[in-house]
């Protein structure tokens, strides 16, 4: 088993798809987590090449949301898209970071996630809510690296 697949449980992954399912609900937004060991790139360009592979660039809105968790190397990357990163209020992503945070030191990787997923979803909702020809663009299972 890799790092990336023992950092959470069969049944917390479960429990955070069913938080993205939640957050997407009200939005036209999509939001997706990767999860692997490690990587030899600065995390934030990582994070973006993830994005770009899962195709996240591609939604309607330009309102991906991306929650990027490197396991090994300690350290996770927000990345939202042109679009939601016009309208959220300064810091946004950074709270969000702090919540997520808050968790993750206490070793609870899990509820840093769900949390972190329903914040970005609140925030989508308020900014992109969902319309009747809206549909889901993305997978909501996380994809590992």
């Amino acid at each position: 088993m890799s790092k990336a697949e023992a950092f959470i449980s069969p049944d917390e992954e479960q429990e955070i798809i069913a938080a993205i399912k939640v957050a997407e609900k009200n939005t036209s937004g999509e939001i997706r987590v990767h999860i692997e060991a490690s990587t030899e790139k600065n995390h934030d360009e990582r994070s973006l090449e993830v994005f770009y592979l899962l195709e996240m660039n591609k939604t309607k809105d330009e309102n991906a949301v991306l929650i990027y968790v490197a396991v090994k190397d300690k350290k996770f990357v927000i990345y939202g898209d042109k679009g939601i990163n016009k309208v959220v209020p300064e810091g946004f992503w950074t709270t969000t970071k702090d919540i997520m945070q808050n968790h993750f030191k206490q070793g609870d990787f899990k509820q840093g996630i769900v949390d972190g997923i329903l914040k970005a979803g609140e925030e989508l909702q308020e900014h992109f809510p969902w319309q009747i020809d809206d549909e889901d663009e993305l997978s909501n299972e996380i994809s590992k690296g």
